[in-house]
């Protein structure tokens, strides 16, 4: 069971640290210390589901978003998931018609990455 701790308490560091806030921040969000929140990332405290519902509630992710698969527990898979939790971040304020003009930059730079 601690691999799990572990890898749940991993996922919630990098998604804080993806939206930019500190443990103390966090912990303000979600009602909890700052201190658990520490433990709570570092896999050493075992944490009940209603803890967990704040601290999603605090990141505004869903428990899919923070269960996207870490299997393999490569850095590339690990640096995937964080660039994709740091867009998220970017561009949830975004209207609609910039997050059209957003995903056609996207598409041109992977064109002129792949033709590379």
């Amino acid at each position: 069971m601690t691999k799990l701790r572990n890898s749940v308490g991993e996922r919630i560091r990098a998604i804080r640290k993806a939206k930019g806030l500190t443990q103390q921040q966090l912990a303000e969000l979600s009602g909890l210390d700052d201190a658990y929140i520490g433990s709570l990332e570092r896999g050493e405290r075992n944490f009940s589901i209603d803890t967990l519902e704040k601290v999603l509630l605090a990141l505004n992710i869903s428990i899919k978003g923070l269960m996207t698969s870490q299997d393999d527990g490569s850095e590339q898979r690990f640096n995937r998931e964080l660039a994709v939790d740091e867009f998220i971040v970017i561009s949830s304020e975004l209207s609609p018609e910039q997050l059209q003009i957003l995903i056609r930059i996207n598409k041109q730079l992977l064109n002129a990455f792949q033709t590379k």
